[in-house]
């Protein structure tokens, strides 16, 4: 189908529409994607302070709030310097030639002398730019007009507040130096402080030190009168005409200075100054990165009009403080103190918490097993004293059991005294009295008299109740001798032949001797129960003691009764075990206690021709090499009476004889004589 003419016409208009916005696109994304130029002139260079610290934190903040990539120049203006040419015709044809061709979107000025380097020359140094001063206290632009395309983020405050703040901080203080160069913008700076300073000149005497080198201020400063301050201004240029970058003169003059140094700006906090009120170098950094990205987004400069910044919080560094004593107390409210190191307790904190928490635990333990050690030894005090009480009661038991053979043995000397009385009165009455024969009759009475006064005695000794145990070394054959003393009557009263079969020599041991007797005469006790019911002919028990070794001696009680079942040995010494109708089943077990008590072991074991056997160790204090030589010797039966056995040893001899290393036999014959001598010299060692 033909197209008209003014169809023809629409194509064409719609063609041209579309490309020229293809262009309008393409030109928007080359212009995207073009960084923008920023160019950053320095007053004097890029090393000197403050400018160095708000440039650093410029280029970090100008990267991080901008959409666009960046591309940032530099460069430095030099004829604020002393003593440099100050025709600036070469500089502005360098930095026309440098940037020839080239679209820069930003000017920065740092610092006074940059910005009025760029405002004086505007015309013939970027006039379409635009110009962004930061840096720069307003009080050095005041002669210089701001066009529509110029901006500022400035600094001002009251000169006064750093000497008020010195003041308070040093209420003492007389004299304060003030460091600062000779550069131009320096001495702007000298005359505008000398007017600021004017109302404290008669409390204050100001010392200027801008007319003197570097190495002249630090001899001044380090020989200034008492009660001095230091305020730090920067030092750019000295007098000589030396620059001073990186903060090294307000370092040098650290090391020397006599007195403490202030300044204005946080960019030399923490390199000496005690601190005070200071302009913040971050903040001024941030506020005109922020106006940049404002600028290169579009925005008309002039149209953006910043208060000024001012002094921060007053901050302080503690070091500084405590190298000049200065108490905190002193410091304006709301005041920052920095660089505080911290306390043992801020440092080690956990470590003394732990440490406290390892010692709380280690006392609450110690605390606790001193109570369990003394609530264990209040219980060990009760279960001794209770066991004492046990024993108490089977030594009355047993001197019940014996009491009807005490009553006999005691019967027959109190009816031999009797007869010796009536015989010696029958004497007294004859015409002349026989005194021969009463000498013979009253030596049989007080003989007859101690052996019922040693058997009441023994009795006695036996039941007197004890609240602790009286251990002491003894020997233990004089035990044993006790002990027979008080079982000769109830042998012949049972028809047992009892003999004790005893070492030749002494046995010491450490120990309670009544608890011992009480061991044995529990032992003989049992032992004749168990020959109860064979022929009174047949009724053996023997007391025997043997050396096991240098440190060991045994206590062997023997029978020739039924003797134990095999399958009960292991029980006899348990609590209430018992094989008689009346028994408690304590005997056995008590003699074990006893035994344990003192170091000893018991046991019990039937004999191979019949009859149980029960023995007991205990340890000697001293070794069998040193008690002497001996010889065991074996009791043998004796045709000795009753009446020889009461004109026999008493007691006090039989100790001595033991005591001399000789043996003593009891032998009590099953046709209830009783005999008791020293036996011979036969028989084994």
């Amino acid at each position: 189908m033909p197209i008209s003419g003014g169809q023809r016409v629409r194509h064409l208009r719609l063609a041209r529409i579309a490309a020229t916005l293809l262009l309008v696109l393409a030109a928007c994304q080359t212009a995207a994607a073009e960084p923008r130029r920023v160019l950053v002139l320095h007053s004097f260079g890029p090393h000197f302070s403050p400018w160095r610290a708000i440039v650093g934190h410029f280029r970090e903040e100008l990267i991080r709030q901008s959409r666009s990539s960046v591309d940032l120049y530099e460069a430095s203006l030099q004829s604020g310097r002393p003593g440099l040419s100050q025709d600036e015709a070469p500089f502005i044809g360098y930095l026309g030639a440098l940037f020839a061709g080239t679209n820069l979107d930003l000017v920065v000025a740092m610092g006074a002398p940059a910005a009025r380097f760029i405002l004086q020359n505007r015309s013939r140094l970027f006039p379409t730019t635009p110009l962004l001063i930061t840096g720069a206290d307003e009080r050095t632009l005041h002669d210089l007009a701001l066009t529509s395309n110029d901006t500022a983020v400035g600094v001002w405050f009251e000169q006064a507040r750093q000497i008020e703040n010195i003041l308070q901080v040093l209420p003492d203080t007389t004299t304060i130096a003030v460091a600062t160069g000779a550069s131009p913008i320096e001495q702007f700076w000298v005359a505008n402080l000398r007017r600021a300073y004017e109302p404290f000149t008669k409390h204050v005497r100001f010392e200027w030190l801008n007319d003197l080198s570097l190495e002249d201020m630090l001899r001044r400063v380090a020989n200034l009168p008492p009660h001095s301050a230091i305020y730090y201004n920067h030092i750019h240029v000295d007098a000589r005409g030396v620059p001073q970058e990186n903060d090294r003169a307000l370092f040098r003059l650290h090391e020397v200075a006599n007195a403490p140094i202030f300044s204005f700006v946080d960019s030399n906090f923490g390199l000496g100054i005690i601190g005070g009120p200071l302009v913040s170098t971050q903040r001024l950094a941030q506020e005109s990165a922020a106006i940049a990205v404002r600028i290169l987004g579009g925005e008309t400069p002039g149209n953006i009009q910043p208060p000024p910044l001012g002094l921060e919080a007053p901050v302080y560094d503690w070091r500084e403080l405590q190298r000049w004593n200065i108490p905190e107390a002193r410091l304006p409210p709301r005041s920052i103190v920095r660089f505080r190191e911290p306390t043992a307790w801020q440092r080690y904190h956990w470590v003394v918490i732990g440490a406290l928490t390892i010692v709380t635990l280690l006392v609450g333990m110690i605390a606790w097993l001193l109570f369990e050690h003394h609530r264990r030894r209040k219980a060990e005090v009760e279960s001794r004293r209770r066991l004492l009480e046990v024993m108490h009661l089977s030594r009355t038991a047993e001197a019940g059991a014996l009491s009807v053979s005490f009553a006999h043995e005691l019967s027959q000397p109190l009816a031999s005294i009797m007869l010796n009385a009536e015989t010696a009165e029958r004497l007294l009455d004859a015409e002349p009295p026989n005194v021969a024969r009463l000498k013979e009759i009253l030596g049989d009475i007080r003989q007859t008299d101690g052996y019922a006064t040693e058997i009441i005695s023994h009795v006695k000794k036996l039941l007197k109740r004890r609240s602790e145990v009286e251990a002491r070394e003894f020997d233990l054959s004089e035990a044993i001798a006790d002990a027979m003393q008080i079982l000769v009557p109830e042998a012949k009263m049972r028809n047992v032949a009892l003999r004790a079969t005893l070492i030749q020599r002494p046995l010491p041991v450490r120990a309670d001797s009544i608890h011992l007797q009480q061991v044995i005469l529990n032992l003989a006790r049992n032992g004749m129960d168990a020959m109860a019911e064979i022929a009174p002919n047949d009724r053996r028990m023997t007391i025997q003691t043997t050396l096991l070794g240098e440190s060991t001696v045994e206590v062997s009680v023997s029978d020739s009764g039924t003797g134990i079942p095999e399958a009960k040995l292991s029980e006899v010494f348990d609590t209430f075990y018992t094989t008689k109708e009346q028994g408690t089943g304590l005997g056995l077990s008590i003699a074990r206690t006893i035994v344990e008590t003192y170091g000893g072991e018991i046991r019990a074991e039937n004999r191979p021709l019949g009859g149980a056997v029960v023995r007991f160790t205990l340890p000697l204090i001293r070794p069998a090499s040193t008690l002497g030589s001996g010889r065991d010797v074996h009791g043998q039966r004796t045709g000795e009476t009753e009446r020889q056995y009461l004109e026999g040893p008493s007691r006090a001899d039989r100790r001595r004889r033991v005591a001399r290393g000789q043996s003593v036999e009891v032998d009590v014959g099953a046709d209830g004589n009783a005999g008791c001598r020293p036996n011979g010299d036969h028989g084994g060692s």
